[in-house]
């Protein structure tokens, strides 16, 4: 058997591409936003720990280099990623619609499905073939794509307030901004924890994201003529 037909293309590459982008850049946007955060926390009782931030270096050594207390390194780092978010997922969104990859991989999703599942994975009865999302995969994939769309949306209205007045209107302007970007963040979080959660009970599913194929024998029937 030759490689050709020993193995299926499970992800076209802007798949795994996009997906890693992500990854990188929500990391990075996460520890730095935190540091971030912590100079002007939104709710007086809560910070996060140092040691979880990206950007902070020493009080000394920022404004040595930056003349601030030490937000400036979190800013370069939180710029860059968020460009890197910026780019790759509007490279993704667009091949999604033009390619049909949204319809046939995301769509639809019928309440009744989501419930399912999820009392079959309750009770450790879910089926997980490659090549095939559940219906609360499909949620919670779309789930997270709509929340980074919001976190750039957010972000862009507390990076140029007075530029971006008009679309932060929606958002409550600038204080109203702050709390959708907090509790946007909250919800990525978590999808990460879960996602990881499931990705670590179901290692199989690692493989693919990184290389783009399965073995044709490992790939659901159903996906093969999706691929």
């Amino acid at each position: 058997m030759n490689a050709q037909s020993e193995y299926v293309i499970l992800h076209p590459r802007v798949v795994p591409y996009a997906h890693w982008c992500w990854a990188l850049g929500v990391i990075i946007l996460i520890g730095s936003g935190w540091q971030i955060y912590n100079q002007e926390p939104i709710f007086a009782f809560f910070t996060f720990p140092s040691w979880a931030t990206i950007g902070l270096g020493s009080y000394e050594s920022a404004e040595r280099a930056h003349n601030d207390i030490g937000l400036a390194g979190a800013l370069l780092w939180h710029f860059a990623a968020m460009w890197l978010l910026f780019i790759s997922l509007t490279v993704f969104v667009i091949y999604g619609f033009v390619s049909g990859h949204f319809r046939k991989h995301f769509l639809p999703i019928w309440p009744s499905q989501v419930l399912a599942d999820l009392l079959a994975a309750l009770r450790g009865r879910l089926d997980h073939r490659l090549g095939v999302r559940n219906a609360v995969q499909k949620l919670l994939y779309v789930g997270a794509l709509l929340l980074m769309l919001l976190m750039l949306w957010s972000g862009l209205v507390l990076w140029k307030p007075v530029q971006f007045e008009e679309i932060g209107v929606p958002l409550g302007n600038y204080e109203g901004a702050r709390y959708v970007h907090f509790f946007g963040m909250a919800g990525i979080v978590l999808f990460i924890i879960v996602h990881v959660a499931l990705t670590l009970l179901v290692p199989k599913v690692l493989p693919p994201m990184i290389t783009g194929r399965a073995r044709r024998s490992a790939v659901a029937v159903q996906a093969q003529g999706d691929a």
